[in-house]
């Protein structure tokens, strides 16, 4: 009656004490449908067993109601109601390590699992750092205690029952358990919808750490864009040839170690803007739109600027390096002439300035007059070097040379110096002028000489310089050019040297005269200061200097004629090389398409030239030998021939595939001959069909020269009846063609199209052809043929024997077949049979061998 109330709600009469029974029966089973309105299944227990006392069953039915209205509406991930309850309870404990929960029994022995069920969604209420492990009792009274107090939870379980019992009552705890699942729902219910918010900002994170990787990625490869290009864009030169030479490696390397990584990034941040556009589309978020200037085209136009910016950067690198080098070479250039020119006008001032013609006797003033008069003439002959001196600085300057400023102060030095020395010229000759007047002796002889040996030495000075320039050429013409030059010098060394001997003998005749009427002539020749020891000195040296010269030349002469050798060598050797590769590889392709004797005469002929062309290969090597010569000796060009190594390696090379290649057509079309047993006829027939439609010598047919080659032969692909054949017209060719039983559609030429061009090049090799001829025309063994072959050698069995094969085959082939034929697995096998129909079939590709 208690558990009707309990159950239902209401309270019942007691029952008199006469109908007691009948009364307690009525009761309860007003509760047992109660129980089974709610859906409830009651088996085998009824209102008796109940009123009688009977404990299993009042228990049972106890435990279907908690279970029913306790536990079943617990379920977490789709469980079972029990097994979603422990699932809860893992999860809840799983922080804890000393928590390990795996049943409802003794996993909650120790008492720590209720602590840490508490604990965790309550941790105000438990000091979970102080219990013990060891110490069950207290945290058992502890959960059950704060649980009774805090959370409403009646004391269902005894802690010393728990404690001193091996194994705990399964449903007993899972009940309690169960009143905690349902105290701390409300707390689920919030976690659950904290996991579904904490999904949606994950997503949403991510989406933006993507963006935020995109903006980074994409504002450091503009950034590194906006870095280079003004790199790449300079076209300020550098002084040395060394410094551009830096400039032109900067930048291979940029190209191999610095701009691969940065196409790499750009390409992943397309894909990775792309991942995110994807991402945004299936989360149902709006589209990513990147800071302005840093779209996908953005970083386009970007990268397009930069690749402008790359072209002719390299082209104006070797550009300037070559206006350096002629610069270098012009710098010395000067430096040398103003060098000299600077010598040579050492101390021509402070003499210019001189008055010693204030103190001087007439014949000293006549002196210095014919002495300022040889000066001028000297000052005249340098002329040219100055003006040399001033267009090779003019030249520096037009070429931006980086040491134009410190080549202008020498040059403007040497300009002012040269005006300077003609206006003291200028002077002092005026100043001898006015003491001309007073004076009327002139010594002749020495003013003839120091007339005649200014020029003489100027021309030797200049000579020496022209004998010590250095020179580079390339060509045999250069040389010859510089050769013929020299010797026209030569020539004018006999008229020179009449010169020398002249002014050598006017300073003996004013010697004569000194000696003979004893002039008082202290010191030397007051005219010049050019004395006969330094023409004669200088003389000598010019005369060594020829010799040297001519060695000098002759060297390069011969060096040159050496180049010259070789480039005439190689040329010779590959005009004949490289046409006779051509023609064989012409005779190649008309034997392969010719059809003089039979395929053995072609296969022979074929092997003789491929022997011919074997033994043609040392001269190849020689010719390669050659080639390392002219590499060696840095010849760069070859007018003798068009041919170069390169062209010739390739020819070669070619021409050994290609003989290579006839060989085995050759070799392959004997070999369908003699196993589809195909006639010489047969083949010199399917030869001319195939070379009348092969119009352009190619060696293949298209699909409409193969067509019409199929038709030739006595096939009807269906075309235009009106087209013609070349054969036949057209009614009276498919009459005849229908009447030997041929007649094929489009579908069946596309068949044989697959059949002959598997891999659809739109070509038909001439192999490819007689395979597919020799099928249709030849007599061909068959699987069923090999299968009825092997039945007559097993005595109309199903199998054959190991025994029968050794009988019946030669020994190679019967271990052939017993190594390969599977066992016989029918109903009639015996020990050791064989399956040579499978094996058959095999043979033909039909199953798997």
């Amino acid at each position: 009656m208690l558990l009707l109330e309990v159950i239902s709600g209401e309270r019942l009469a007691k029952p008199e004490r006469g109908k007691m029974r009948v009364h307690k029966i009525s009761n309860v089973n007003k509760a047992l449908d109660f129980i089974a309105s709610k859906g409830v299944k009651l088996v085998s227990i009824g209102a008796e067993e109940i009123v009688d006392g009977n404990v299993k069953m009042t228990l049972g039915m106890i435990w279907t109601i908690i279970l029913r209205f306790a536990i079943q509406d617990i379920s977490v991930e789709e469980t079972s109601a029990k097994e979603g309850l422990l699932l809860w309870c893992q999860r809840k404990t799983a922080p804890y390590k000393n928590v390990n929960i795996q049943n409802f029994h003794i996993s909650w022995k120790d008492g720590l699992g209720f602590c840490a069920l508490i604990h965790r969604h309550r941790p105000e209420l438990i000091d979970y750092g102080k219990l013990r492990k060891d110490d069950p009792l207290t945290n058992l009274n502890t959960a059950f205690d704060v649980a009774e107090k805090y959370l409403d939870i009646p004391k269902m379980l005894d802690a010393e029952d728990i404690v001193g019992t091996a194994r705990p009552d399964e449903k007993a705890i899972m009940t309690y358990v169960s009143s905690f699942y349902h105290a701390f729902s409300g707390a689920q219910k919030a976690e659950t919808a904290a996991n579904r918010i904490c999904k949606v900002l994950a997503v949403n994170q991510e989406n933006e750490q993507l963006m935020e990787d995109y903006e980074k990625l994409a504002s450091d490869l503009l950034e590194w864009i906006r870095r280079t290009i003004p790199w790449l864009e300079n076209r300020v030169a550098e002084n040395t040839m060394h410094a551009m030479q830096q400039k032109l490696e900067d930048f291979r390397d940029y190209r191999r170690l610095h701009k691969p990584p940065k196409v790499q990034e750009k390409c992943q941040l397309e894909i990775n803007f792309n991942t995110l556009q994807t991402k945004l589309r299936l989360s149902n978020r709006p589209a990513f739109m990147p800071s302005e200037g840093r779209m996908v085209s953005d970083i386009n136009n970007a990268w397009g600027c930069l690749e402008q910016a790359e072209k002719g950067y390299e082209e104006w690198l070797l550009n300037e390096i070559r206006r350096l080098e002629r610069l270098d070479h012009l710098a010395e250039k000067f430096r040398q002439k103003a060098s000299i020119h600077e010598a040579w006008t050492d101390g021509k001032e402070a003499m210019l300035r001189q008055k010693d013609y204030e103190t001087a006797t007439l014949s000293e003033i006549k002196a210095l007059l014919k002495k300022h008069e040889a000066f001028e003439s000297d000052l005249a002959a340098h002329q040219d070097r100055v003006e040399q001196i001033a267009a090779i600085a003019q030249e520096l300057n037009e070429l931006d040379y980086y040491d134009s400023p410190s080549v202008n102060a020498r040059c403007q030095k040497i300009c002012d110096q040269w005006d300077n020395l003609g206006a003291l010229t200028q002077k002092r000759r005026e100043a001898l002028e006015r003491t001309e007047k007073l004076l009327e002796t002139i010594d002749q002889l020495y003013l003839e000489y120091a007339k005649r040996a200014a020029p003489f030495n100027n021309w030797m000075e200049g000579a020496m310089e022209d004998l010590q320039d250095t020179f580079i050429v390339h060509t045999i013409e250069e040389i010859q050019g510089l050769s013929t030059a020299h010797e026209q010098f030569k020539a004018t060394l006999p008229d020179a040297d009449k010169e020398r001997l002249a002014i050598l003998g006017i300073h003996n005749e004013v010697s004569k005269i000194v000696q003979t009427y004893h002039v008082n002539m202290a010191g030397s020749n007051p005219y010049t200061i050019i004395t006969p020891q330094e023409i004669n000195g200088k003389w000598d040296h010019v005369r060594q200097l020829v010799p040297r010269r001519d060695q000098a030349l002759t060297e390069e002469h011969a060096r040159q004629q050496h180049n010259e050798r070789l480039r005439k060598q190689f040329g010779a050797q590959a005009n004949v090389i490289g046409p006779w590769i051509q023609t064989k590889m012409e005779e190649i392709g008309r034997i392969s398409i010719e059809m003089h004797g039979t395929l053995e005469d072609q296969l022979s002929h074929l092997r003789q030239y491929e022997k011919s062309i074997v033994n043609y290969k040392p001269k190849i090597d020689q010719l390669e030998g050659d080639h390392q010569l002219i590499q060696e000796a840095l010849i760069f060009d070859n007018k003798h021939t068009n041919y170069t190594m390169e062209h010739i390696r390739v020819g070669w090379e070619q021409l050994l595939t290609t003989i290579a290649r006839t060989i085995n057509e050759v070799e392959n079309q004997i070999l369908t001959r003699d196993a589809k047993g195909i006639s010489q006829e047969q083949m010199n027939e399917f030869r001319a069909s195939f070379n009348h439609f092969d119009r352009d010598h190619s060696g293949t047919l298209g699909p409409e020269e193969f067509k019409a080659c199929l038709i030739s032969l006595g096939y009807d692909i269906g075309n235009d009846p009106q087209k013609k054949t070349g054969m036949m017209d057209t009614d009276d060719f498919r009459a005849c063609l229908i009447s030997m039983g041929y007649n094929m559609g489009e579908a069946e030429f596309a068949r044989i199209m697959s059949i002959v061009d598997p891999n659809r090049l739109g070509v038909v090799t001439f192999q490819a052809f007689i395979d597919f001829m020799s099928r249709e025309t030849a007599d061909t063994d068959t699987a069923d043929q090999v299968m009825a072959s092997f039945k007559i050698l097993a005595g109309d069995k199903n199998y054959i024997t190991v025994e029968e094969l050794r009988r019946e085959l030669p020994p190679d082939q019967a271990e052939y077949c017993i190594a390969r034929m599977a066992p016989y697995t029918g109903p009639d096998a015996v020990p050791g049979a064989l399956d040579y129909m499978s094996f058959s079939t095999a043979l033909y590709g039909e199953s798997d061998l």
